[in-house]
């Protein structure tokens, strides 16, 4: 099988992901920690998205609903959090991507964002699926990190069969024994060979599940390696938690990636998606075979189309 398989894109906004258009960043804390912070992180994220010429989506959750303990902290709340969310789409011109927990938040959260992301322990959740399909939102469905890469075929077909082909399928890591996961790279092709656009979670993959004192722990030293091998392999975009303080993250902390660390991260991403998407007949290539230019020395994105 071979790595880059054609993929059905699907647009978000004013650009579309799949079928060898340039890689797309989805990046943002893990929580809304206030509305100053979000809608300062949102900005210098789009900054840097738009010095790069990436696709941006912005991600922040407005409660975590499955954190290890109950006196964690989780968040705005749906109300509070969606009116940050909708302060950050209209001020910076982003995209939005949050994630629901439950099927009566399918229809306000899509309100405001651009995705509705199904949680990767919701995964086989087909109430909370169905209800994020008919609001006619992109969906991305997380999978399960107790699934093998064919199964979440059985997901994708529930929002498919809910009158919604508009889904992405993001990889976050699999249970391997208690308190770690690892990240199969045969998952990508074989995720994407279902005819969905793929995302990594690179940071969320690096989760030590429960292994700190009543909260996750996280590997976060080793975010560029496995995010250049995921790229490598054919993924259509890339997940990332991004924070200017990860120490005092109040989610996430040991696995979110340090703002400062991002650009450069990028940078890299993109040669090697160059690399990866050259030859693969994409409508949006240059002349080369590759969806990035090299105007400036280094890759640019020139594949944008029109929500």
């Amino acid at each position: 099988m071979p790595i880059m398989v054609p993929v059905n894109p699907v647009t978000i906004g004013d650009f579309a992901i799949g079928r060898g258009r340039p890689l797309v960043l989805i990046a943002g804390p893990c929580v809304i920690e206030s509305e100053a912070h979000a809608a300062g992180l949102a900005g210098r994220l789009a900054s840097i998205a738009s010095r790069l010429g990436l696709p941006f989506i912005f991600k922040a959750s407005y409660d975590k609903a499955n954190r290890t303990a109950g006196t964690s902290f989780r968040g705005p709340g749906l109300d509070e959090g969606l009116r940050i969310l909708a302060g950050i789409k209209s001020g910076h011109a982003v995209a939005i991507l949050t994630d629901i927990h439950d099927p009566s938040q399918a229809r306000r959260a899509a309100e405001v964002a651009d995705v509705l992301q199904i949680p990767a322990f919701l995964s086989r959740q087909t109430d909370l699926i169905v209800a994020a399909a008919a609001t006619g939102r992109v969906v991305n469905i997380k999978k399960g990190q107790f699934l093998a890469p064919d199964d979440v075929r059985h997901a994708v077909a529930k929002a498919v069969a809910a009158g919604n082909p508009r889904v992405i399928v993001t990889e976050r890591g699999t249970s391997f024994g208690y308190h770690d996961l690892v990240v199969d790279m045969r998952a990508f092709p074989i995720m994407r060979a279902q005819g969905v656009p793929v995302v990594f979670d690179v940071t969320h993959s690096l989760q030590l599940p429960g292994a700190g004192d009543g909260v996750t722990a996280g590997l976060g030293e080793y975010i560029e390696p496995l995010a250049s091998a995921g790229v490598a392999a054919g993924v259509d975009g890339v997940f990332l938690e991004v924070h200017d303080e990860p120490a005092r993250a109040r989610s996430d902390a040991q696995n979110a990636l340090h703002l400062d660390r991002l650009e450069p991260l990028l940078r890299r991403l993109m040669a090697i998606d160059a690399i990866a998407k050259s030859g693969d007949g994409a409508p949006y290539s240059t002349g080369d075979g590759s969806p990035y230019g090299t105007g400036t020395g280094r890759p640019v994105p020139t594949g944008r189309v029109n929500g």
